[in-house]
């Protein structure tokens, strides 16, 4: 069961977005859901899909009642790795569907949501590191989602930040301001 966004809730939308641009975010996120629904057929999983825009990107969440979660959970995998290659194969998807590259973010149980807080908590302790010795600190390695979190809560928080290293060794530093 899909539940799309409402006529009623607010579509957070970046500056001079037309509505344009949000009618083919809500199109990627409804070729998004035929791809994940065909996927749980398939895997015979229960799940409800939720389809959103969020900053300028489709955003799908596949959620699934408690008992559902432990099933769920395979699809997110250990550290977010199978999570991270089902969003890849459902943009690539979406892009054969459009013809144009997506920046869809897929959720799965929450994960993200839940890694995002995690993250966000390690930010501010390593800003309040850097704060306090004046070093700059280098945080463990990273994917592409998680760096971009940390990034944010630097720059949020006025300190500068960069990614350094190769994959999957890739890491945030913040450095003082």
């Amino acid at each position: 069961m899909r539940t799309p966004v409402s006529e009623e809730e607010s579509v957070q939308t970046p500056r001079g977005a037309s509505s344009e641009s949000v009618k083919r975010l809500e199109e990627e996120g409804e070729i998004a859901a035929d791809y994940l629904e065909e996927l749980l057929d398939i895997a015979d999983l229960d799940g409800d899909i939720d389809i959103d825009v969020d900053h300028g990107r489709a955003a799908v969440e596949i959620v699934s009642e408690d008992s559902g979660d432990r099933w769920l959970r395979r699809l997110v995998g250990a550290e977010g790795e199978v999570l991270d290659a089902l969003q890849e194969l459902t943009r690539l998807a979406v892009q054969a569907k459009t013809g144009e590259r997506s920046r869809l973010m897929l959720d799965i149980a929450s994960y993200r949501r839940h890694r995002k807080a995690e993250l966000t908590e390690i930010a501010h302790e390593a800003i309040a590191k850097v704060r306090s010795s004046g070093d700059r600190v280098s945080l463990a390695p990273m994917n592409p989602f998680e760096r971009k979190v940390v990034h944010d809560v630097v720059a949020a928080a006025g300190l500068v930040s960069d990614s350094e290293g190769m994959e999957p060794s890739r890491r945030v530093v913040i450095h003082p301001a």
